[in-house]
């Protein structure tokens, strides 16, 4: 039986969207942060076998942000223009073959050199995803439906540590090569392989998705464009002077404070804890602890977050647990009591990710989003060059891990000074208001 558009449950079409798009996107997104957890485990004897300083390590971690950083806003225009499918495949195809490629760094030079093409490779592909949701999912549902997709980002880490700490173990030697130049082969290939089946089965937007029914595709697109509203009448030479808005500016100042604390975080622990004596599987293990007590934090603060229509104070809130975690690292009396803090920083750093980007993407939409989001992921992530650099920094002139912690956490504390200045947003308002009415 047919149904009108005034008919449909736009919550049941949102599920149908998240089960359809979620097992293959997800995955990809893994693939992605996954690279972060092996470059971690890799320096834990690639540093070693090829000279590199804490410094020459912490520099070539971070410099992959500033290629990737400048070329994001580039790309998620052309993305928005080619469509998700195209674009997305083409990032996972390029950054699969530069990835394998790390195997045969040798030298300072050429770690470099492949930090920053492989940063040049990805740009846009997080933003990308965070951009092809609003075509799909009303601001209502974004936060929990992000947390979905971002959940990936913890999930790299408590899977990848401990397998990244087996590969170091059994196939060192193996066919020639060091077990860290397996990790880059390892996590190549898999990238190249979903990147096809991105460009085979993603679709473009909802007029692309036939197991919706032309109802359910009507429903979700007057959703979205009441929720657009004067928006997306907006013209593509109008968008661009939004670039250098002060909010927009703003927005990307916060994120760098909330991205400090957790590549910080997730490019040295391999190495703090490699440094406590553990044999490689065993800092496999312990370090995939924090990342698990984040992904559980992620899924249900997201959910509090969207049922009370509030993603700007849970962000703050987030925010400050990520702070008190790492201003409790810095005095830990012991291992065990620094994992404990460090579960607890990770918790308020993951968590905050997808309220953040409900509350940045409430009151944008079409080539506007686009470069709105690229811009604040693009000035965010320059922590990965800033929060990696910084703990080497330290680390070289102290000698200690212990004095980056408190530094780290004045990124969180950054975030909240810039959001609680900032305040609501007008969508923001709204849903809170609408979360506020008892149901009838």
């Amino acid at each position: 039986m047919n149904q009108d558009a005034e008919e449909i449950d736009i919550e049941t079409v949102t599920r149908k969207v998240s089960r359809r798009l979620m097992p293959l996107l997800v995955p990809c997104y893994f693939l992605a942060y996954l690279d972060r957890v092996n470059l971690g485990f890799a320096a834990t004897t690639m540093n070693e076998d090829l000279g590199f300083s804490p410094l020459v390590y912490g520099w070539g971690s971070g410099i992959f942000f500033l290629s990737y950083a400048l070329l994001e806003a580039p790309s998620n225009y052309i993305l928005h223009r080619v469509g998700a499918r195209l674009w997305i495949s083409r990032i996972m195809l390029s950054w699969g073959l530069i990835s394998a490629a790390m195997a045969f760094v040798s030298s300072e030079a050429s770690f470099y050199v492949m930090r920053i093409l492989l940063g040049a490779a990805e740009a846009g592909f997080a933003p990308g995803l965070v951009l092809y949701f609003t075509y799909w999912i009303p601001s209502g549902q974004r936060a929990r439906v992000l947390a979905l997709l971002l959940f990936a980002l913890p999930v790299s880490t408590v899977l990848g540590a401990p397998l990244s700490g087996l590969v170091l173990s059994c196939a060192e030697g193996l066919w020639g090569f060091k077990g860290w130049q397996w990790l880059f082969v390892l996590e190549g290939a898999p990238s190249i392989a979903l990147g096809l089946l991105v460009y085979r089965f993603l679709p473009d937007g909802p007029e692309d998705a036939q197991w919706l029914s032309a109802a359910e595709r009507r429903a979700l697109r007057q959703t979205l464009d009441r929720e657009a509203g004067a928006h997306r009448r907006e013209d593509d030479e109008a968008v661009w002077p939004a670039l250098g808005e002060a909010r927009t500016l703003a927005l990307g100042v916060a994120y760098f404070g909330l991205l400090l604390a957790l590549y910080g975080l997730n490019m040295w622990l391999p190495q703090i804890i490699a440094s406590w004596g553990l044999t490689p599987i065993e800092a496999g293990v312990t370090t995939s602890g924090p990342f698990f007590c984040g992904a559980i934090a992620m899924l249900l603060w997201s959910r509090r977050s969207d049922r009370l229509g509030d993603p700007l104070r849970h962000t703050i809130l987030a925010a400050a647990v990520a702070a008190a975690g790492l201003l409790g690292a810095a005095i830990a009396p012991s291992p065990l009591t620094s994992i404990l803090v460090l579960s607890v920083a990770a918790s308020g750093a993951l968590a905050m990710l997808p309220t953040f980007w409900a509350y940045t993407t409430a009151s944008v939409t079409g080539t506007r989003a686009a470069l709105t989001i690229a811009l604040v992921n693009s000035i965010g992530n320059l922590a990965g060059f800033a929060g990696p650099y910084l703990v080497g920094w330290i680390k070289y002139a102290t000698g200690a891990y212990v004095w980056a912690m408190p530094a780290l956490a004045l990124g969180p504390l950054l975030s909240i000074l810039v959001l609680v200045m900032l305040g609501p947003t007008r969508a923001d308002e709204i849903a809170t208001s609408a979360a506020s009415v008892p149901d009838t």
